[in-house]
C-alpha cells in the first residue's frame, strides 16, 4: 500500500453561476499520516462576540443575593444559574466571567450624564469612553473583534462580518444628550473613527457569505426562480464526490443540506413578507416576523461561515437600546426597556431575569450546533470561543457594574470549560477582554482601562 500526500486544498471551492461555495474541512484536505494541528489545514479559533443590551436582572442587588446569573460557587462544578440554565449541555464548554465593571461606558462630565444606552453598545467590546459628539467627529477605540480580525483575520475571504437583529438605523445623526447615533448602532470599530455597520437582513449576509460578485440582476433572477445557490455547482459535487472517501460525502452531503435549508428559509419569509402580511413593514423582506426565526437564521449562517472558514470573526447584536420589542415568544409580556427600568420590584426584576433567560437560550441554540457540527478533529465549539454579555449591569439605574458575561468554546485548548470566576470588585471589564485576546494568541500589553489579566 502507497501512502500519497496529495490531498485537497483547504481553500477549495466549487464556483457557478454567481456563486462560490467554500467547502467545510474535509479528512481529504489533510496529508496522509499528518496531525491537523501540524497542517496546512489547522485554522485560528473562531471568535463570535455577542452582544445583548440592558444588562440583566442578576446584576442587581435582589438577583446578586439570589444568584440570578451569578453561580453560587467558584471554580468548577458550579450549580447553573436559573438565566443559565439552558447551557447546562453544554457546562464542559461553559466559562463564566462575574461581576466585572465598565466604567468606561459611564458619564465623565455632568453634560455626558443620561446618555448611557448611547454610550453603552460603544464601549461592550472596546472598554473605551466614546466622545461627546453628534457630528463627524465621532472618536471610539478599535474593538476586540477587530484587533482579532486585523492580526489573523486577513487570510479569509471576509475577514469579519458583523449582525444584528434590530432595526439599528444609519451610523449618522445625533441620537440625544450630545451623542452621535453610531455609538448605539454597532459594537464593531475598525479604528477609532471606523465604525462598521451591523447587517439585519439574511438574505444580504447569505448572498455574501455565497455569492462570487455576480451582479444583483443575476442574484435576483435567481431568487425569482426559487433557484438554488447549489443548483449551479451540483455537476462540481457530484464529480468532487468520486475522490472522497465514505465519511467525507457525507459530511459535504450534510452540509449542502444545511445550505439548502437555510436558503429555503430565508425564500419562505420573503415569499411571505411579499404577500402583504408582513408584521414587520419597515423590515427588509428577508427578515421573518418571528424574532426567534431572525436569531436562529443569523446564529446558522454564523456556524455555514465559520465551518467553511469563509470568515473566523463575528460580532452579533442581538438588541438595540431603549428597544420597547415585546418578545411574544417568550413567557414575558413587558415592553424590553420597560423592563428593564424595574425599579428593584422583586416581581419585576424576577420577571426581566425570564426574558434575560429567554435571550440565553437563543445563544444554547447556537452553542449547541457549533458542538455538534464536525471541524477537523473535534466539533466546531472546540475551535471557537463565543462571547455573550451586555455592556450595561443594573438597567433600572443605569449603571455598567456587575454586568453579566460568559465564554463558550474550547479555543483549541486556551480554556478548559466548567469554571466559574467571581471578580473583586471594581475588576474592569477590559481585563477580562485582555485575557481574550491573549487566549487568541493577539501579543497585546494592554487595553482599554485594563490593569491585568482574568485568572482563567
Amino acid at each position: 500500500m502507497f501512502i500519497s500526500k496529495k490531498y485537497i486544498p483547504r481553500r477549495t471551492v466549487l464556483k457557478g453561476m454567481g456563486v462560490t461555495l467554500a467547502l467545510p474541512f474535509l479528512d481529504a484536505m489533510l496529508p496522509a499520516q499528518t496531525p491537523q494541528k501540524k497542517s496546512a489545514a489547522a485554522t485560528r479559533t473562531r471568535l463570535c462576540a455577542i452582544e445583548m443590551v440592558h444588562g440583566s436582572a442578576g446584576a442587581t442587588h435582589l438577583g446578586t443575593e439570589r444568584n440570578y446569573w451569578s453561580p453560587a460557587k467558584e471554580g468548577a462544578n458550579f450549580e447553573m444559574t436559573e438565566t443559565l440554565r439552558s447551557l447546562e449541555p453544554h457546562k464542559e464548554y461553559l466559562t463564566i466571567i462575574s461581576h466585572t465593571d465598565l466604567k468606561p461606558a459611564e458619564a465623565y462630565t455632568a453634560p455626558e450624564a443620561g446618555a448611557d444606552h448611547t454610550r453603552s453598545s460603544a464601549a461592550f467590546l472596546t472598554a473605551a469612553h466614546a466622545k461627546m459628539t453628534e457630528g463627524s467627529d465621532i472618536f471610539n477605540a478599535i474593538s476586540l473583534d477587530q484587533i482579532y480580525a486585523q492580526k489573523f483575520g486577513q487570510d479569509t475571504p471576509i475577514p469579519s462580518i458583523q449582525l444584528c437583529i434590530e432595526d439599528v438605523g444609519s451610523l449618522t445623526g445625533a441620537c440625544g444628550y450630545g451623542y452621535s447615533c453610531v455609538y448605539a448602532n454597532t459594537v464593531s470599530w475598525a479604528s477609532p473613527t471606523t465604525p462598521l455597520p451591523m447587517e439585519r437582513d439574511p438574505r444580504v449576509a447569505f448572498e455574501r457569505l455565497f455569492g462570487d460578485g455576480a451582479t444583483a440582476e443575476e442574484r435576483l433572477a435567481r431568487r425569482r426562480d426559487d433557484r438554488s445557490v447549489l443548483d449551479g455547482v451540483m455537476e462540481k459535487v457530484d464529480r468532487l464526490n468520486k475522490n472522497l472517501g465514505a465519511a467525507d460525502r457525507a459530511r459535504l452531503a450534510d452540509f449542502l443540506d444545511d445550505i439548502r435549508e437555510i436558503e429555503r428559509r430565508i425564500q419562505n419569509a420573503e415569499k411571505h413578507n411579499n404577500t402583504g402580511s408582513d408584521a414587520l413593514p419597515s423590515a427588509p423582506i428577508g427578515v421573518p416576523d418571528s424574532w426567534r426565526e431572525h436569531v436562529k437564521m443569523m446564529f446558522d449562517l454564523q456556524v455555514l461561515a465559520f465551518r467553511t472558514d469563509v470568515t473566523r470573526i463575528s460580532a452579533f447584536k442581538m438588541g438595540r437600546d431603549v428597544s420597547s420589542r415585546v418578545y411574544s415568544e417568550s413567557d414575558v409580556k413587558t415592553p424590553f426597556h420597560a423592563l428593564s427600568h424595574h425599579g428593584q420590584a422583586p416581581d419585576k426584576v424576577e420577571e426581566f431575569m425570564r426574558l434575560n433567560r429567554f435571550h440565553v437560550d437563543q445563544v444554547a441554540y447556537f452553542i449547541d450546533k457549533m458542538k455538534t457540527t464536525q471541524d477537523g478533529d473535534g466539533n466546531l465549539l472546540d475551535h471557537s470561543m463565543v462571547i455573550y454579555g451586555s455592556p450595561m449591569g443594573d438597567g433600572s439605574i443605569h449603571n455598567h457594574l456587575r454586568i453579566p458575561l460568559f465564554l463558550a468554546g474550547k479555543s483549541n485548548g486556551q480554556l478548559k470549560g466548567n469554571w466559574h470566576v467571581r471578580c473583586a470588585d471594581g475588576t474592569p471589564t477590559a481585563n477580562a477582554w485582555l485575557t481574550v485576546l491573549h487566549k487568541l494568541g493577539v501579543d497585546i500589553e494592554n487595553f482599554g482601562d485594563s490593569t491585568g489579566e482574568v485568572e482563567l
